[in-house]
């Protein structure tokens, strides 16, 4: 029995859900086409070269949170699943996940995006623990700013320590799975650090250290991977 952490965005599904929410909003008109589409570009320039200001980003991406009831919110996320996740869901993932999940181990995803995203590709990916950046709520409606300590970066590390000590699961071994520059310091920190499809500063990173490289994009069977 292990734990396996995975990443989610362009690990578990072939895109980022953040990216694609923003798109989505952009397309039903909920934000300022113009405006929102650019500004999320620049954000997401700024995460691929590993220097997003985590602040700055989640007050952007939180806003429309704010703006918009919870009723139109969830018609739209919906739709949102329907129509840009599920086609992205890799099956080798699937397959990974189930693999995992045969052996016995406990499974987690933990993310960067927002729990109100993430929430429901957890659920249609068959994995209950969820680590996302937590939107605030008061009084029943979205703040537009988050709860606790962002799951970025040394920031994952921070959530995955407090669900194993909450779990008592301190003793086991661990796997992480992740395509990111930005969870380098989640990698390090677990036994069985695994680069899926990683990026390029990654991938580099991977190679020097001798850290497993998997590609699901291809259809790479989790038999492959020596538990």
């Amino acid at each position: 029995m292990a734990i396996a952490l995975f990443d989610l965005d362009n690990t578990l599904i072939a895109g980022d859900s953040d990216c694609l929410w923003g798109e989505y909003l952009v397309s039903c008109g909920a934000v300022d086409d113009q405006q929102f589409a650019a500004a999320h570009r620049q954000f997401h320039e700024q995460y691929v070269q590993g220097n997003l200001d985590i602040d700055s980003f989640l007050e952007f991406a939180l806003r429309p949170l704010a703006e918009n009831s919870i009723d139109d919110l969830l018609k739209w996320r919906e739709d949102f699943m329907r129509s840009l996740i599920e086609p992205i869901v890799l099956p080798a993932a699937e397959r990974l996940i189930e693999s995992h999940r045969s052996a016995g181990d406990h499974l987690a995803i933990v993310t960067a995006t927002n729990s109100f995203v993430t929430t429901p590709i957890a659920q249609r990916l068959g994995i209950n623990s969820l680590m996302a950046t937590e939107p605030e709520v008061v009084n029943g409606h979205y703040s537009g700013r988050y709860t606790g300590t962002p799951t970025f970066q040394e920031g994952k590390i921070a959530a995955v320590n407090k669900w194993l000590q909450n779990n008592e699961l301190t003793n086991l071994s661990c796997y992480f799975y992740s395509d990111s520059l930005n969870d380098i310091p989640l990698l390090e920190s677990v036994e069985h650090p695994i680069a899926v499809d990683p990026d390029e500063k990654l991938a580099d990173v991977a190679s020097k250290r001798g850290w497993r490289i998997l590609t699901l994009r291809a259809g790479e069977q989790p038999e492959d991977i020596n538990y």
